[in-house]
């Protein structure tokens, strides 16, 4: 099986920690097995711990457990750095760095809840898709 690169939008670790039942926590649960390789950035994991961090107590998590979270990403993940900034690009420019690793890395997918965000992005070869759609083109 080829490698199947995504960016993981936050939106989408946050759901696939919130509950067990959906499509987001069935693609965390890919990328454990090594079955995905999420692609990051610092300003993409710096903005996975403020969220979860923020958020903490909605998905009842420890301090201690957030981070464990955070080293796990870290290790299952590939780093990319960002050498040329597509600003202002988005509709929301809290999401032009999601689309900066995108371009950056060659990788062709973001997996996002929030596809509306991400309008315009075929310009680069890109598509935002949801947790759902991603998990029926991988099958």
């Amino acid at each position: 099986m080829d490698e199947i690169t995504i960016v993981m939008d936050t939106s989408v670790l946050f759901a696939g920690l919130y509950s067990a039942r959906g499509a987001s926590h069935q693609i965390l649960r890919l990328i454990d097995d090594g079955q995905i390789i999420p692609i990051i950035s610092t300003t993409l994991l710096f903005e996975y711990e403020d969220v979860l961090k923020r958020k903490q107590e909605d998905l009842n998590l420890s301090e201690d457990e957030i981070e464990i979270i955070l080293d796990n990403i870290c290790a299952l993940s590939k780093f990319q750095k960002i050498y040329f900034l597509w600003r202002p690009y988005l509709r929301d420019v809290k999401d032009d760095h999601v689309l900066e690793v995108a371009i950056a890395s060659g990788t062709n997918i973001i997996v996002t809840h929030n596809l509306k965000d991400f309008s315009g992005i075929d310009k680069f070869n890109i598509q935002a898709i949801s947790p759902g759609q991603f998990l029926e083109v991988i099958k």
